[in-house]
């Protein structure tokens, strides 16, 4: 029973050891890593930036989180708006924290006040083929301004289909992506009140990576420098 144990204690170290692994080959996951992304328009003229920067790597019982503090650039260059949130990967799952889906608008109005968020991760496994159906994400965002004022923020990804692969390239590299649809729609109410957008959203996910390139009928974004 004893020796029963013993390799039952060993596969499972070395499956923590293979998902870490796995786990630290996305860009998001490397410590000291700094990717930015550029933001182009629905004309696809440069609209702005969004850098990230990964700290506070940490890897326990087979899941690796780190955090990424977020600075948003207008198209002259100057810093807009910054902010910080967590990521995560299990078993070589790469879950992205859906607060990376705002906008530098949609950040601004919340500084001034505190947020409760509920269902933040959406999720990209490990292996995907064309036709996969995805897990859909759910992030609400409840917010009380300084002013008493209270607001929520919903934001919802359906019908996450696994469509065929397409090589991608930027200054930043060149990557074998598969092709992510999704439906998304993000609602935001003040006083009860609110209006969707509804996007059909495309994204380019280089597997063990992560999203390299996303596009819309709103616009487009595309990691254009990593360091």
């Amino acid at each position: 029973m004893k020796r029963l144990f013993f390799f039952a204690a060993i596969i499972m170290s070395v499956n923590i050891c293979a998902d870490a692994q796995t786990c630290s080959n996305y860009l998001l996951l490397q410590n000291n890593k700094k990717i930015e992304m550029t933001i182009y328009n629905k004309k696809d003229k440069e609209s702005g930036k969004q850098v990230w920067n990964v700290t506070n790597l940490n890897s326990s019982g087979g899941t690796t989180t780190a955090l990424l503090n977020t600075e948003f650039f207008n198209d002259k260059g100057k810093s807009i708006n910054k902010g910080e949130s967590e990521i995560k990967c299990e078993g070589g799952m790469l879950m992205m924290n859906m607060k990376l889906m705002l906008n530098e608008t949609q950040l601004k109005q919340m500084e001034n006040g505190t947020a409760t968020v509920t269902g933040e991760f959406l999720e990209y496994p490990a292996t995907m083929k064309e036709g996969d159906n995805l897990k859909d994400g759910n992030f609400t965002m409840k917010y009380k301004m300084n002013g008493g004022m209270e607001s929520n923020m919903e934001i919802s990804v359906t019908q996450r289909v696994v469509g065929g692969s397409e090589s991608v390239t930027s200054p930043a590299g060149t990557w074998n992506c598969i092709k992510i649809n999704s439906n998304q729609k993000l609602v935001t109410k003040i006083a009860g009140i609110g209006i969707p957008i509804r996007m059909n959203v495309t994204e380019w996910f280089a597997p063990g990576v992560g999203v390299i390139k996303t596009q819309s009928n709103y616009g487009s974004t595309l990691i254009t420098s990593i360091q």
